[in-house]
């Protein structure tokens, strides 16, 4: 029986998409910049928001000064709005229920910024106890460095191989092989299947409520 699982956000637990992508587009419009559908930001996300808007600029602008520019737009307004239509996927609400009965600790590890991922897990999984819940943070490698991962197995007290991490893309799974735990891919994400097996995570699961059986099995 695993004692820890490390979850993603984006993607994971929380399809946020349409909120990234309604106030990515806001920020580029007040700038004066072209703006996406939102099915393109299902590539441009995952590696934290600077490079979202690194990726969201148009071929010439990618600027350090013009991502702080689009910065500046995004957090006021997705500070705002990051609620509006994320929800939990189906199942995961039922899965963290089950895996706490259980008595298996629980944490997040998002590249999402901090102030943001404090705040969705609080307003989406208020009665969810997380021994951990780790955004993007300053003077803290983004995933897929594993540092994340490892600042969890400080406050959790847990061994490697006790932890299944949990996530939707190729950032998730290198970022657990580098850790040096078990990884579960889910392909209800904002990747393709295909992203996951690239790097032959240990599990790829279809719905949520396979994740519980992989964390009891003795």
């Amino acid at each position: 029986m695993k004692k820890l699982a490390i979850f993603d956000l984006d993607g994971t637990l929380l399809n946020t998409i349409a909120d990234l992508a309604a106030s990515t587009n806001h920020a580029l419009s007040a700038l004066g910049y072209p703006q996406h559908d939102e099915a393109s930001y299902n590539f441009m996300v995952g590696n934290g928001i600077n490079k979202l808007f690194e990726r969201a600029l148009p071929e010439g602008e990618k600027t350090e000064e013009n991502v702080l520019r689009v910065r500046r737009e995004f957090i006021p307004y997705y500070n705002q709005h990051n609620a509006d239509k994320s929800r939990p996927y189906p199942g995961i609400v039922f899965l963290l229920h089950g895996l706490q009965q259980a008595g298996v600790q629980l944490a997040v590890a998002s590249n999402k910024y901090q102030e943001a991922t404090t705040k969705l897990i609080g307003h989406y999984f208020g009665d969810i106890r997380f021994a951990a819940v780790f955004g993007q943070r300053e003077g803290v490698n983004v995933k897929p460095d594993p540092a994340v991962v490892f600042d969890i197995l400080e406050v959790t007290g847990v061994e490697k191989q006790d932890v299944l991490y949990v996530g939707d893309s190729g950032v998730d799974m290198q970022t657990a092989r580098n850790a040096g735990v078990t990884v579960c891919g889910v392909t209800w994400g904002f990747r393709p299947r295909a992203e996951l097996e690239e790097f032959a995570p240990a599990y790829i699961v279809d719905k949520a409520e396979d994740i519980l059986p992989l964390c009891l099995a003795d």
